[in-house]
């Protein structure tokens, strides 16, 4: 006959598993959509002023919220009364006036990219994907074979060059992870 373990064996120092692990199985709530074998994460009201929730997967909880309309049942009057007073509510939550005075950006670029980016021609915002079209279509513009001769286009071949370079090191910075 097989003898059935009566303890753990993770205790003690040092642990042989990361906390919260466990061998019992962990329940799992599914999507209350009929036939829908997915997670059910995203709980949704059964309906207004009710506790009851319906629990959805992604998808059918954005399927559920495609035609919610916040404003639904009052007058266009109402409407907007409702929504001057939730937005003038909310202006503690808005962003300090004098963190404003930087500029552009998110505040995750530094001096030198943003200059890259200014010479791209590209907004602060811009993703790395623009940024390698718009340096592959200034480079193409000013290449000196395809100008030669020309020395306002070499020099910005070679200002659309650095900017280039300064942008693909900050982003191989950013997402540079140890082996």
């Amino acid at each position: 006959m097989a003898r059935i373990p009566t303890r753990s064996n993770d205790w003690g120092f040092p642990r042989w598993r990361e906390y919260g692990a466990a061998r019992e199985a962990t329940t799992v709530r599914l999507c209350d959509r009929h036939g829908c074998n997915e997670p059910g994460n995203c709980p949704a009201p059964k309906s207004p002023n009710s506790p009851d929730r319906w629990y959805f997967c992604t998808t059918h909880a954005g399927e559920y919220n495609r035609g919610w309309n916040y404003f639904e049942g009052l007058s266009a009057e109402e409407a907007a009364a409702r929504e001057a007073n939730e937005t003038r509510a909310a202006e503690g939550l808005a962003e300090a006036k004098h963190y404003g005075w930087a500029g552009p950006g998110d505040g995750s670029r530094s001096r030198d990219e943003m200059r890259a980016l200014a010479v791209l021609e590209l907004d602060p915002d811009a993703a790395f994907d623009e940024v390698r079209t718009a340096w592959r279509r200034m480079a193409k513009a000013n290449h000196p074979d395809v100008r030669p001769g020309d020395a306002d286009a070499a020099g910005r071949f070679q200002a659309v060059q650095a900017a280039y370079e300064v942008l693909r090191a900050a982003e191989d910075a950013r997402t540079w992870k140890p082996a």
